[in-house]
């Protein structure tokens, strides 16, 4: 089993894209802004004990591709690094404060779909292959034993 992370109960690999935008897709995370950001993100990620396995910085959205432990919930890390990121970028660079007032940076919501290499047609054939026993009315249970 390479590449799986290991706490001291679990086995796992979670990888997850996520996405978010600034408020009104204002195009304000270039230069000293998005170099900022990035370090924020890093960060973040590194105390959270979250990888960054990617990551790029729009002009005027983010994305990532994390690596998040199974007892970290996606959206805890979503608002942290939204957050956070939103109240240091403020306060560092003023000219933000003028044109987000209200410090809301980000606006509303986020994207975000799980990565991996397994197929839901591969995890559905290993389930089935436990046991042929009895499926419940729907078939989407499988009794074994």
């Amino acid at each position: 089993m390479t590449g799986y992370k290991r706490t001291s109960h679990t086995v796992y690999d979670n990888k997850y894209h996520i996405v978010w935008g600034t408020k009104y897709r204002k195009k304000i995370l270039k230069d000293d802004i998005g170099f900022r950001l990035r370090d924020i993100i890093r960060q973040i990620c590194s105390t959270e004990k979250v990888d960054i396995l990617k990551g790029a910085i729009g002009a005027d959205h983010v994305h990532l591709m994390l690596a998040i432990p199974p007892y970290i919930a996606v959206s805890r890390i979503v608002q942290h690094l939204k957050g956070e990121s939103s109240r240091k970028l403020q306060m560092e660079f003023p000219q933000l404060q003028k044109q987000f007032w209200g410090q809301h940076l980000w606006a509303i919501g986020y994207f975000c779909v799980t990565t991996g290499t397994v197929t839901d047609q591969t995890i559905k054939k290993y389930i089935e292959e436990q046991g042929k026993q009895e499926e419940d009315e729907d078939k989407t249970f499988l009794l074994i034993g």
